[in-house]
């Protein structure tokens, strides 16, 4: 019911960017091509299927990953620091592919994230000072 897109993404290198998105469904007992191939569609890496992590740039790897959470079609999906890796071009890049998705497919996204911009987009703002929230 939930699907987490990690900032240092955690894709199994050995499997390819496909393989990686279809990895949670599989894990689920189900087959997960069709959506799997359909998501990274989706964040653009249709023509990258059978490429590995290491011969995908970082962006491509969060596209991938944002794949793989959104595979099992979760009702909530939670990114920490999705673009805290990526510099700033492909940030926006993944962030505009994400928001798209989780508008697409009517999910609930929080994120955790140091960056204004990215936190401005969301329907509600919670801050974090010291261990307590910020009203």
């Amino acid at each position: 019911r939930m699907g987490y897109i990690f900032q240092n993404y955690f894709l199994m290198p050995e499997l390819t960017a496909l393989e990686n998105a279809i990895l949670p469904i599989t894990i689920a007992g189900r087959d997960g091509r069709e959506r799997a191939e359909f998501l990274l569609h989706e964040v653009g890496l249709g023509h990258r299927l059978e490429h590995l992590p290491t011969e995908l740039s970082g962006g491509e790897q969060q596209r991938v990953a944002i794949a793989r959470a959104l595979a099992t079609d979760p009702d909530i999906v939670f990114a920490d620091e999705p673009t805290g890796n990526l510099d700033s071009r492909n940030g926006r890049e993944v962030i505009d592919h994400l928001i798209q998705l989780v508008d697409q497919h009517k999910k609930t996204l929080v994120v955790v994230t140091h960056d204004d911009h990215l936190a401005s987009l969301g329907d509600r703002r919670l801050e974090l000072k010291d261990g307590k929230i910020q009203s």
